[in-house]
């Protein structure tokens, strides 16, 4: 095979999937699967695992197929920004409760790209907060505290 018509990121990207999927396989057979009429705990989670290794292993065939472009520089600011926001949102949730979690979460996220300023930041944080708001609260009548006791509202 000629090693200058792979697609390196692909491929990377394509073994993570594999990986990833292998590990939730094997975490799921401690439940019981069950059948498909009689579905228990570890069924859904192995059915996922499977069709993640699926959507990695296509990707690694295409990585063998195509010709890429060579892999650019890690993005720490992205990471910097987007992975902890969810996890923000985790643990403020409760305490603040739903709509301070989702602005301060969002406004973090928002400062991945180093294009962002802080006025527009603040301006889609709001309109995320809000339209979350709006469609998980109102729209789909989920039962989030809007305001947690943290803010003595």
């Amino acid at each position: 095979m000629n090693s200058s018509k792979v697609d390196t990121t692909n491929l990377i990207c394509g073994l993570l999937l594999v990986a990833t999927g292998l590990w939730f396989a094997y975490q799921s057979f401690e439940l019981e699967l069950g059948t498909a009429l009689r579905m228990g705990p570890g069924y859904f989670p192995f059915i996922l695992s499977c069709a993640l290794m699926l959507f990695g292993a296509i990707i690694l065939v295409q990585s063998l197929r195509v010709e890429g472009e060579p892999m650019g520089a890690i993005a720490w600011r992205g990471m910097l920004f987007i992975l902890p926001a969810p996890i923000i949102f985790g643990l403020t949730v409760q305490g603040l409760g739903f709509v301070p979690s989702i602005f301060i979460s969002a406004l973090v996220a928002a400062f991945a790209s180093h294009k962002m300023k802080p006025l527009s930041a603040l301006i889609l944080s709001a309109a995320l907060t809000a339209f979350s708001v709006l469609v998980f609260s109102y729209g789909l009548g989920l039962p989030f505290q809007r305001f947690g006791p943290w803010l003595g509202l």
